[in-house]
């Protein structure tokens, strides 16, 4: 596998894939570990845990420099997905005995319960977007559970694959308890139908959820989907459009805008549109573009050619179906994978950046007549993972956003993952 940096182009190591017996020896090796270490205390676990954390923080800018490297994220925004991993691993190592007590249930019978058994081996497949976060949020609930984990990771990100596995390795978990497994994508489903292997766990795209869960299907095995989002920031009109788009431009570039629960479609009512596009195009038009290791940048490269290559795709058909190029569209003319932070309004449903999912700094901008016509553009996607309101009236907000067909609704406030609340997506979302 090889990592290439996004902000020059440049190859920057090789790695070598595991080769057939050596994933099967490292799968053996989980179901050896699981055997052992689901008879652990809540509390022997939460001392791993907690060292896990301090791990992450006593490497925190070699981890977060790797990032960087590996898929362009600015640096700032690397070492605050590293603290996250750590507060994450310290939370569930708080929580994880009241999240799993045995739950009593009043029957016929002298004493009934809940009781809550780890499965065995869990494996995932992650993305390259939060190299770090991703593999966290699964990994410390999953282990704290009496569970161990298996990390199929991008391919683009081979070393920070590794570094997780160092992570754990280096904070006393037993070997196996985490293994990474360096194989391409199209060994996934030998994966899940390998008898180590007891559930599964996918963030990524829709169509790689399809796969996993026709495979898991056939396998009868568990699966967790977190999948692709188009999410809707509303504007209504009661908000303070000039203040909704200082947020919407942070929502719209988080990780260079390559997040699932990014903000992609700016839906606004028509009395307030035309001073929220100007006032989002200024913003988005400010924002610098350039080296991530640069801690004055506020939008890197995109991880890959080929994603810098089809977002652009999405732009010119967007433009070509009658949309309008506010600014952006282009991209940069200098080393790397580096696409103008760019805005488009007059869009509408049917258009590309409507309906596909967008992943980097491209925001569509779409009016609506009034708040009902709002709440059903919000709706008119395939998508579900999250979504904002913004309104001067936070009690309507929160009424409004029950009829959002999503996961995760914020009022006022950008959307971002929380340990301590439920995540995940309906309809193709997961």
């Amino acid at each position: 596998m090889k990592a290439i940096n996004p902000a020059t182009g440049e190859p920057i190591r090789d790695y070598p894939e595991h080769a057939e017996a050596e994933t099967q020896e490292r799968l053996r090796q989980a179901e050896r570990a699981f055997a052992v270490w689901r008879k652990t205390s809540f509390e022997a676990r939460g001392d791993l845990m907690r060292r896990a954390a301090r791990t992450l923080h006593d490497g925190r800018d070699r981890y977060a420099r790797l990032m960087t490297e590996e898929m362009g994220k600015p640096i700032a925004q690397a070492e605050a997905e590293i603290d996250k991993c750590a507060r994450n691993c310290d939370f569930y190592a708080e929580r994880a005995a009241e999240f799993l007590a045995e739950e009593p249930v009043a029957t016929e019978a002298a004493r009934s319960l809940v009781r809550f058994e780890p499965l065995g081996p869990v494996l995932a497949v992650m993305p390259w977007n939060f190299p770090f976060w991703q593999v966290f949020r699964f990994a410390a609930p999953t282990l704290m559970a009496g569970n161990v984990a298996i990390l199929k990771h991008a391919a683009n990100v081979p070393g920070c694959a590794l570094a997780v596995e160092e992570v754990f390795r280096a904070a006393g978990f037993p070997p196996g308890a985490m293994t990474t497994l360096l194989v391409p994508s199209d060994q996934v489903s030998d994966l899940i139908r390998d008898p180590a292997v007891r559930a599964v766990t996918l963030t990524g795209s829709d169509r790689a959820g399809e796969a996993v869960a026709a495979e898991t299907g056939k396998q009868l095995k568990k699966s967790v989907l977190e999948l692709g989002g188009s999410d809707p920031f509303i504007v209504l009109a009661d908000a303070d459009p000039a203040e909704a788009a200082k947020h919407a431009a942070k929502a719209r570039t988080i990780n260079s805008g390559q997040s699932c629960i990014a903000a992609k479609r700016f839906i606004v009512e028509e009395p307030v549109a035309a001073r929220f596009e100007q006032a989002f195009t200024k913003q988005m038009a400010a924002l610098k573009v350039g080296d991530p290791m640069d801690r004055s940048t506020d939008v890197g490269p995109l991880a890959r050619e080929d994603l810098l290559e089809l977002l652009d795709d999405q732009v010119q058909r967007t433009v070509a179906a009658g949309a309008l190029l506010r600014t952006g569209g282009v991209r940069l003319r200098h080393a790397g994978f580096f696409y103008a932070p760019t805005v488009l309004t007059a869009v509408e449903p049917g258009m590309a950046a409507f309906e596909e999912e967008t992943f980097g700094p491209v925001a569509a901008v779409i009016r609506a007549r009034d708040t009902e016509h709002a709440i059903e553009l919000a709706n008119g996607s395939r998508y579900g993972l999250a979504a904002s309101i913004w309104t001067a009236n936070p009690k309507r907000g929160e009424e409004l956003a029950r009829g959002i067909e999503a996961g995760f609704v914020a009022v006022n406030a950008v959307v971002q993952s929380d340990p301590r609340l439920p995540f995940g997506g309906v309809k193709r979302s997961g």
